[in-house]
């Protein structure tokens, strides 16, 4: 048993590694600002292909075209290659998508 113990001391702890969360806060903030200037119903979602990309998905039609004259001004202009169309998973709901530079 002693050995036991002896085994346990001489074994040392790594430091706790803190994580960057860089990526994580950058992106919440812009979904924030996405979801005050889109429709409360609104769908939002990202993917990252090498470059990050939203995506925005909404029933009506008119939200749609308010929400794509405001993303070129939202978040000091971060928005761009803005881009309309059907949204995959409904053909009820509409979509904007744009490409993310930050």
């Amino acid at each position: 048993m002693e050995n036991n113990e002896e085994a346990k001391s001489s074994i040392e702890r790594l430091p706790n590694q803190v994580r960057p969360k860089i990526v994580s806060v950058e992106l919440n903030k812009i979904l924030s600002s996405l979801r005050g200037a889109c429709p409360e119903d609104a769908e939002i979602s990202f993917d990252f292909d090498g470059k990050l990309h939203v995506h925005i998905d909404m029933r009506n039609l008119e939200d749609l075209i308010l929400t794509e004259s405001i993303l070129p001004k939202l978040c000091l202009g971060i928005f761009h290659d803005i881009q309309r169309g059907n949204a995959p998973h409904s053909s009820f709901f509409h979509r904007v998508s744009a490409q993310v530079e930050i």
